[in-house]
């Protein structure tokens, strides 16, 4: 993975954050390792750059995880939202049936 920060620094930086992406622990811990060969060959370089990069990093991580948060809430709401929507027809046409019988 060293290789590839040395080769092109950019490339490494975007795979990195494609693979944050994933709900997946492994894919995120490769995102990790990553990020942190891009760190080390970076450091010499330009101890600043590299601060703000990690500065940015720890956003990125802290947004997916907001957003795959929100994400599963807006499933579960869904499902939820569906489940009432069933309970609604079924009371309605229990209620028809009754009314229908007297």
């Amino acid at each position: 993975m060293n290789k590839t920060a040395i080769n092109n620094p950019v490339s490494t930086l975007r795979e990195a954050i494609k693979l944050s992406q994933s709900s997946e622990t492994q894919t995120q811990q490769q995102a990790h390792q990553l990020f942190e060969a891009l760190h080390d060959q970076l450091d010499a370089d330009n101890p600043e750059l590299v601060e703000m990069i990690c500065i940015l990093w720890r956003e990125v991580v802290s947004a997916r995880r907001s957003a795959s948060f929100w994400q599963e809430l807006c499933q579960v709401e869904k499902h939820l939202s569906e489940r009432i929507s069933e309970n609604h027809m079924q009371l309605k046409q229990n209620y028809q049936r009754l009314i229908q019988k007297e």
